[in-house]
C-alpha cells in the first residue's frame, strides 16, 4: 500500500500491486453450509430442474395387509406349505419342541438318532406353518410357533417313548405339545401316553379280562351242579360203606 501512495514517482511509472492472502476466520461446515444471500437464493430456486412426476404404482393404493398377502403368495412357499400339510396328514405322531440355542453339530447328532428310530426332525418358518395349517383341523397349533421351534414327525405313534428318551438327553429341546392320532395333546398328556402299553399289550389285557369274566360266569353256572355231584358222591360212598359193614356182620354170624 505504501508503494501505491508514493507521489514522488512519475505518473508514467507502472506499479505492481501487492497481493496478500488471508485465511478464512471460521471453519467451513460442509454438512450444514451457510444459507446463500437472498438474491442468490432466488437465482438458485429459479434454476432448479423440474422433473415430471412418475406414475404411482398400484401398491401405493393398497393397504398394508393386502401388500403382505401378496408377498406371502410365493410359489416356493406354497410348495413347502404343501409338504408340511402332507407331513401332518400322514403322521400318527407329531411333537412340537421349543428350540433354545444349540450348535449345528448337536442338532445333527439329534437328527441322526431320531432318524434311526423312524423319527424325522424338521424346522420351518412361522409364515409357512401358518400358510400350511390355515383352514385345516391343525390350526389350533399356531400359538406354539411364536419362537424358534422344531417339529418331529413319525408314522408310528408308539415311538413316543423313544422320542422322549432321546430328547431327554438334549436340554435345548423343550417339549411343548403334540398331535397323536389327529388329537392335540399337551406335554403332560404326551408323558402319560408314553407310559401306556402298546396296542398289542392293550389287546392282550382286554382278551385276558374277557376270558376271566367268561370263566367266572361258567364257574358260577356250574356251582350248583358241582355241589350236587359232590353230595351225591358222598352219599353213594356212605351207602356203600354201610352195605359192606352189613355183609361182614352177616358172614360172621
Amino acid at each position: 500500500m505504501a508503494n501505491l501512495m508514493q507521489r514522488s514517482l512519475p505518473l508514467t511509472t507502472t506499479r505492481t500491486p501487492v497481493l496478500q492472502f488471508l485465511r478464512f476466520r471460521g471453519k467451513i461446515n460442509i454438512q450444514r453450509p451457510k444459507e446463500p444471500h437472498y438474491e442468490r437464493a432466488r437465482v438458485v430456486a429459479v434454476t432448479q430442474p423440474k422433473y415430471p412426476e412418475l406414475p404411482k404404482a398400484r401398491s401405493c393404493f393398497q393397504t398394508r395387509a393386502e401388500r403382505t398377502k401378496e408377498q406371502l403368495e410365493n410359489p416356493y412357499n406354497e410348495i413347502i406349505a404343501r409338504e408340511v400339510r402332507n407331513w401332518l396328514n400322514h403322521s400318527q405322531l407329531v411333537a412340537i419342541f421349543h428350540l433354545n440355542s444349540i450348535t449345528a453339530d448337536e442338532i445333527f447328532r439329534v437328527r441322526v438318532q431320531l432318524h434311526k428310530q423312524n423319527l424325522h426332525l424338521k424346522s420351518y418358518g412361522r409364515k409357512i406353518i401358518d400358510q400350511a395349517v390355515t383352514g385345516t383341523p391343525y390350526e389350533a397349533i399356531m400359538p406354539l410357533f411364536h419362537s424358534n421351534h422344531c417339529i418331529v414327525f413319525s408314522p408310528n405313534q408308539q415311538q413316543i417313548g423313544a422320542l422322549l428318551k432321546i430328547t431327554r438327553r438334549v436340554p435345548q429341546m423343550v417339549l411343548l405339545g403334540g398331535i397323536v392320532e389327529k388329537t392335540l395333546l399337551s406335554r403332560n398328556e404326551l408323558m402319560a401316553y408314553a407310559q401306556m402299553p402298546n396296542l398289542q399289550g392293550a389287546q392282550a389285557q382286554l382278551v385276558q379280562t374277557l376270558n376271566l369274566a367268561a370263566g367266572q360266569l361258567v364257574q358260577h353256572l356250574q356251582t350248583h351242579q358241582v355241589n350236587l355231584v359232590q353230595v351225591l358222591d358222598v352219599h353213594a360212598k356212605g351207602n356203600g360203606d354201610t352195605n359192606t359193614n352189613t355183609t361182614e356182620t352177616a358172614d360172621e354170624s
